[in-house]
């Protein structure tokens, strides 16, 4: 029994995540898909004007569990045989209580959406996506807007080779690729000109010990502009997911900081899943 939690804000990429959460739910035989919508109650400030309008929680939460069953409704029709397609809302910050919903729902994958393109760098503003990929220990799968589920059979995982053992979630990583069996390729992004050297080719073959039965290509890209080698890699590698690691000053933080840098990579149409150590 697999269950897939996808939180909601109602938004256009949102029902595109859902979309591909019910699809992924057919290719692994999840049995639930838990559509999540966390509204936070404002409370009133006593110092601010008498104009701002005060929230009342009851009519909050119908509105969240209206909005919720619309959008089961509009769903209904991709929902795979023998999954059952399941809502609820918190009085909650999404990123403060997706631990627990997660936890409590039995979730084994996390699926958000995002919007990319000349916008990146409001969208993150404040972005919960962001927020939830820092902030859980769950598998999350981010869902550019323009992404379309067309199944998981390759993945494209970007390991800079160091601390291999130290930081790799060995039995999420395995998890991961006991559920999809795809074809799987590691790729190692250093600078132009610059020879791989230290601890690195130890931390390969390391690395090589337990993926051994999932029989990895190794990849080696120069660029200096990690994120964007990554994700231009995938693209012509046809990859169906992105997997990352996400470290301090890693691949992970490149992509997700306000910069021209992480407008150029989240132009992509491929999803990308995060593992936290």
């Amino acid at each position: 029994m697999k269950t897939i939690l996808v939180p909601t804000d109602f938004s256009d990429a949102a029902y595109n995540a859902a979309e591909y959460a019910l699809k992924l739910a057919a290719q692994i035989e999840a049995t639930r898909v838990v559509l999540f919508h966390a509204y936070e109650l404002v409370v009133p400030i006593p110092d601010l004007p008498t104009a701002v309008p005060m929230v009342d929680m009851e009519e909050l939460k119908a509105s969240s569990l209206e909005g919720l069953k619309k959008m089961a409704d509009d769903l209904k029709g991709t929902v795979p045989q023998g999954c059952e397609l399941a809502y609820r809302a918190e009085n909650q910050l999404l990123a403060a209580s997706i631990n627990d919903v997660a936890t409590a729902e039995k979730a084994d994958f996390i699926v958000m959406g995002i919007i990319g393109g000349s916008n990146l760098e409001e969208i993150f503003v404040g972005s919960n996506t962001v927020d939830v990929v820092k902030n859980t220990q769950f598998p999350v799968i981010v869902v550019p807007v323009e992404a379309s589920f067309k199944g998981i059979k390759k993945i494209v995982f970007a390991c800079d080779l160091k601390r291999v053992m130290e930081t790799t979630p060995i039995k999420k990583l395995t998890a991961l690729l006991d559920i999809f069996k795809p074809e799987l390729v590691v790729v190692n992004v250093h600078k132009e000109g610059k020879e791989i050297t230290g601890n690195q080719p130890m931390e390969g073959l390391m690395l090589d010990a337990f993926l051994a039965p999932y029989n990895p290509d190794y990849r080696f890209v120069e660029s200096d502009n990690v994120p964007n080698a990554v994700v231009n890699f995938a693209k012509e590698e046809n990859a169906d997911l992105i997997l990352v690691v996400p470290r301090k000053h890693g691949f992970f933080d490149s992509i997700f900081k306000r910069s021209n840098t992480s407008k150029m990579a989240f132009r992509s149409s491929i999803p990308l899943i995060s593992l936290h150590q």
